[in-house]
This record gives structure tokens, C-alpha cells and sequence, in this order.
């Protein structure tokens, strides 16, 4: 993909888009959410499926939504209501250490800055830029495996991690695609651009994809 035709794949992903899922934290989004929320479902989702993160999340919702008052539960009441999102039993001590540390260092609000947000225990950086876009809508490039894999499938970038793709995203991709190009990429790779045997056939960006790496395609 040439860089000049990051505007047309942009274009044609924002015109599929209405008949794909929205990803859950983008939902939770457009919704009307708390930068917390955010913070508590991203911290849910790692290494889930949304479908299992969408059912969870409202449940421990329902018990807590601010640190405050997640505080107020033990570690056991937490597991509970986040089973079976995977590693339940660490993420539930996270969010009670994270609560903790919002409360004592930011008096109960989540930071909206990057590095700051990057302080908090397992927090990285995908997390952090999720919850500065999603719970912000401030710019910032939120780099999953879904963007990750398919901006280098799509030859625009050539990196080995996600946080270099970030970093390369940041140099290259245009400003005003930064809030968008998590949600669309997510999107794109749960339906159609799958790490393996992508649907190539019913790809909206398949006349731009330079189809980098792909042996196997639907």
C-alpha cells in the first residue's frame, strides 16, 4: 500500500463498517462511558473475546464502576464477577491495584495522559491509548494484534511488535485517521482479515493490501 492510499482504504473500511460488530470498548464508547470503564473492560478483554468481555462487564458493573467502590470488594467478589474472561484471578488483583493507586495518587480520576496512564500496574501501551481515544477522545494510536498484523499485511508499515507499529503509525498516518484506525482495523480483523486465511475475497481494501505474508486466502 502506497501511503498516499491510506485515504481511499480509510474511506472504503468507514463504508463497511456499518455491517460489521462494533469492538466492545468502541461501543462502550459511542455509548457514553467513564474513562475508568474503559480502563476496567480494556484491562477485561486482554487475551478474551469480546463476545466473553461483553458479558462480564456489565456484571462487574453492576457491583462497581469507579475505584471507589472497587475497592469496597474483595478480590474473591471481583474473580467472580469477571469469570471466565481469561487469567480472571490476576486481572481481578490489577483492577484492585489499580483502584488503589487511582484514589491515593489521582484522587479517584484516571489520568488522561499517556505516560501517566502508563505507570498503573498492567497497564501498557495499547491500554493506555485506548483509554486516552476511547475514554478521552483525545489523539492518540491504540495498536492491538488486529492493527498491528494488518497495517503490515497491508505493506504500509514494515515493523516486528506493536509498539513499533505505533511508533510508525505516528510518524506516517495522517491525524485525522489516528481516533478511527484502531476501531476500523478491529473490525476488519475479526471479520474479514483473519491472521490466517484471510477473506481476501470480500476485503474492502483489497485493491490496495499488498497482501504481505498472506499464503492462504478465502
Amino acid at each position: 500500500m502506497r501511503d498516499d492510499e491510506i485515504h481511499a482504504a480509510i474511506a472504503a473500511l468507514r463504508s463497511a463498517m456499518p455491517e460489521w460488530e462494533t469492538p466492545l470498548v468502541d461501543a462502550m464508547a459511542a455509548r457514553g462511558t467513564t474513562p475508568f470503564r474503559v480502563l476496567a473492560a480494556t484491562i477485561l478483554s486482554l487475551r478474551t473475546q469480546d463476545k466473553t468481555t461483553a458479558q462480564v462487564t456489565p456484571r462487574l458493573f453492576a457491583l462497581a464502576d469507579t475505584p471507589q467502590t472497587m475497592l469496597q470488594l474483595s478480590a474473591e467478589q471481583i474473580e467472580q464477577a469477571i469469570y471466565p474472561v481469561g487469567f480472571y484471578r490476576t486481572k481481578a488483583r490489577t483492577l484492585l491495584d489499580i483502584s488503589r493507586l487511582l484514589v491515593e495518587k489521582y484522587a479517584g480520576s484516571v489520568p488522561d495522559d499517556l505516560d501517566e496512564l502508563l505507570t498503573l500496574p498492567g497497564v501498557g501501551r495499547k491500554t493506555a491509548n485506548l483509554v486516552v481515544t476511547a475514554g478521552y477522545g483525545q489523539p492518540g494510536i491504540c495498536v492491538d494484534t488486529h492493527v498491528h498484523r494488518i497495517t503490515n499485511r497491508w505493506g504500509y508499515v514494515a515493523t516486528r511488535s506493536p509498539d513499533e507499529t505505533e511508533m510508525a503509525l505516528r510518524a506516517k498516518l495522517p491525524a485525522e485517521y489516528w481516533l478511527a484506525i484502531n476501531t476500523l482495523l478491529v473490525s476488519l480483523g475479526q471479520n474479514i482479515c483473519h491472521p490466517t486465511s484471510p477473506r481476501c475475497s470480500l476485503c474492502p481494501v483489497r485493491a490496495w493490501c499488498d497482501r504481505v505474508g498472506v499464503t492462504r486466502s478465502r
